[in-house]
């Protein structure tokens, strides 16, 4: 496909070759996985529990025991391929049950159904807050006293996205966060892009090398039976080099886009959000805030912190953050219709949360459809007799006998493949790290350089694997297509993968 050039038009740009659409890329992943089951067999693992400290306290773990993988046999006493059927009744996992299954997986807690809920809750609350046109005022505001020094929030933002998922594990939080901050970012000259890149990549590079993180690193040393919490030095370095880099390409992509808007790929999706501000900011672009504009940008205000104060002091999740938005865009709604802000009235509350939900449904169906591939494959229970777990223990065999750096940097890429199967950093821990510890031990890699290789393996990918519903609902959100997020990221992740690679090869040589 041709770059895009000065002087094209929207209409120039939805002609030619089009990509496939998510949803039909998605379905062709669905069926491949779907006839992997009638070319592996099934394998499982025995399981076992593990206890370590973590800030002085005890906790536990399922893990999967040292050497015991198995195939399940067949009546002949041969390993087991078992495809799964085309459709199956009573709650079963078919080729075409993987929609229906894959959105009510999970629990309230995670994927598929808390992030689909969380989605669908703050888009509600968004599109309250979006038809009071406070934020549409606030942003014209900015950008006419910023003078073009507005683009100073972009490094801002994107330090404290990536210590938030350094810290505490975000992902799933970085969704309501990209609804506000996406619109905002546009009106600013920028692109969809570029609010993904400062709210969920920011938090998934903050994650891949992390510190503290109690989601992942601090399970993974665990079960590897590494002191939980150590390295730290070393990983606080990585986190502020590969912050930097990614704040770099961030900011280059970002000048980019500015100073030619249609080099975005996602110039044309973004023609929703420039319409929509358009449309909801005020005529008169001068006029000062009215009081109520100022209400419900000070009630954002204490929304926001007070969900950083809950996940920080409380451990609030997706539950308590999703009440915690639908508080603020019910809030917003009243002061909206006290202050007849657009003209608001009472059922206007109801009509915007059901508009703003409704814009978002699209974002709860691929989180359904990239959870439906992990069901086809059989789940990620170690215990459970699935496909997955015979490919997992086929790429472990394989790491035996290579040079200690070599399998360094294998353990590494087998980590970032795997995250294809398992997005979930504390799954991932808990399947792999069983298998990776005594094997670190067998091929003169340390325990601490193995957990090393899940971090980045695990945190990294999960800015393109189309099976992380964080990531699929981030896009959606903003409006953009997986197939065309791949076209942008490939290079992005490149570069990070290099400096991945790069890391674990220092890691091994200085016996980390």
């Amino acid at each position: 496909m041709s770059k895009k050039k000065k002087g094209e038009t929207l209409e120039t740009l939805n002609k030619g070759f089009k990509v496939p659409d998510t949803y039909v890329i998605i379905f062709f992943v669905v069926c491949f996985a779907a006839l992997l089951t009638y070319l592996i067999p099934q394998g499982m693992y025995e399981t076992q529990e593990v206890s370590y400290m973590i800030d002085g306290a005890e906790s536990t773990r399922t893990v999967i025991k040292d050497n015991s993988f198995q195939y399940v046999l067949d009546a002949n006493g041969e390993p087991l391929k078992k495809g799964v059927g085309l459709f199956e009744a009573g709650g079963g996992v078919g080729l075409l049950n993987y929609l229906f299954e894959g959105m009510v997986s999970g629990d309230k807690w995670g994927s598929a159904i808390g992030v689909i809920a969380i989605i669908l809750v703050c888009g509600g609350a968004f599109g309250i807050i979006m038809r009071t046109g406070a934020v549409e005022a606030g942003i014209m505001g900015m950008i006419r006293k910023g003078n073009g020094k507005e683009k100073f929030l972009l490094p801002v933002l994107f330090i404290f996205f990536s210590l938030g998922g350094a810290i505490w594990g975000m992902g799933e939080e970085s969704i309501p966060f990209a609804m506000l901050l996406v619109p905002m970012v546009i009106a600013m000259g920028y692109d969809a892009v570029t609010g993904v890149l400062i709210t969920y990549v920011a938090t998934q590079i903050g994650f891949g090398t992390s510190w503290m993180n109690p989601f992942s690193v601090a399970i993974a040393q665990g079960v590897a039976g590494v002191p939980v919490l150590s390295g730290a030095t070393f990983r606080v370095v990585l986190w502020i080099i590969f912050t930097g880099a990614g704040m770099a390409m961030m900011l280059f992509h970002a000048n980019k886009v500015k100073k030619n808007p249609l080099s975005s790929i996602s110039y044309v999706s973004d023609a929703y959000f420039r319409n929509d501000l358009e449309t909801n900011t005020p005529i008169d672009k001068t006029e000062k805030f009215k009081t109520g504009h100022t209400l419900v940008l000070l009630t954002m205000a204490a929304g926001i912190i007070w969900v950083i104060w809950g996940v920080l002091k409380e451990g609030y999740y997706i539950p308590e953050i999703s009440t915690q938005f639908f508080i603020m865009g019910l809030v917003s709604g009243i002061i909206g219709v006290i202050f007849k802000l657009n003209g608001m009235k009472l059922n206007d509350i109801a009509s915007s949360f059901k508009q703003g939900a409704a814009d978002l449904v699209g974002a709860a169906l691929i989180v359904g459809m990239a959870q439906g591939i992990m069901l086809v494959l059989g789940g990620s229970d170690p215990a459970a007799p699935t496909v997955l777990n015979t490919i997992l223990h086929g790429i472990s065999e394989a790491f035996v006998g290579v040079s200690g750096t070599f399998a360094a940097v294998l353990m590494y890429l087998f980590q970032a493949v795997f995250n294809f199967f398992v997005v979930s950093g504390s799954g991932q821990a808990a399947i792999t790290m069983p298998i990776m510890a005594p094997l670190a031990d067998l091929l003169d890699v340390t325990r601490q350089t193995a957990v090393l290789g899940f971090q980045l393996g695990d945190g990294l990918t999960n800015i393109i694997v189309p099976t992380s519903g964080c990531l699929m609902g981030a896009l959606a959100v903003a409006r953009i297509d997986w197939s065309q997020w791949i076209k942008f990221m490939w290079k992005y992740l490149g570069v990070l993968v290099i400096m991945s690679i790069a890391t674990m090869i220092i890691a091994s040589v200085i016996g980390f």
